[in-house]
């Protein structure tokens, strides 16, 4: 079992697409979260968002030019990066929430707009309301937040990102 999951590390596009899926799956979750549960994002929340773009990006660059060797290497690279940031936001995300620090990031907690009704891209566009030291949804059977699960997520797929990049340096001299 481990040697077919190393060997699937070991092919580009299979990581390409794999982290490429999750990143959208991700922010499909984050988004329906707030129209279908009405949860509203902080500021930590939109940070968390911006990472995963970056991985679409970087995934869908290095699947269109899968061809080129050192290419698909470098755009797991980068996408590992960028999770690991996301992972580290998340880290601090789940800090304010469990009251280990206070944030210091400006704009955690804003005023609310009203009762006036937005268009959905108003609201992406405008600023969050949410405090982040609040937790606005919790895993009824573990008791995990959204900003905890996305610490692991971006965990496994750093190590996912790493792993391949190394593998492919081992098998594609760049």
């Amino acid at each position: 079992m481990i040697h077919f999951f190393l060997k699937l590390l070991s092919c580009p596009i299979a990581v390409l697409a794999g982290i490429t899926a999750i990143s959208i799956f991700s922010l499909i979750a984050a988004l329906g979260s707030e129209v279908f549960l009405g949860l509203e994002p902080c500021i930590l929340c939109i940070y968390q968002r911006f990472p995963y773009l970056a991985v679409m990006i970087f995934g869908i660059a290095g699947l269109a030019l899968k061809n080129r060797p050192p290419l698909p290497r470098v755009m797991i690279g980068l996408s590992g990066l960028s999770i690991l940031i996301n992972c580290g936001i998340a880290f601090y995300h789940t800090g304010d929430e469990q009251k280990w620090w206070a944030s210091t990031v400006e704009g955690c907690s804003v005023q609310s707009f009203g009762n006036e009704p937005q268009s959905i891209l108003e609201n992406i566009l405008s600023a969050p309301t949410a405090n982040c030291a609040e937790i606005p949804w919790q895993d009824p059977i573990i008791g995990l937040s959204m900003a905890n699960y996305n610490v692991l997520l971006c965990f496994g797929l750093f190590v996912i990102c790493a792993i391949s990049f190394v593998r492919l340096g081992n098998t594609h001299k760049v």
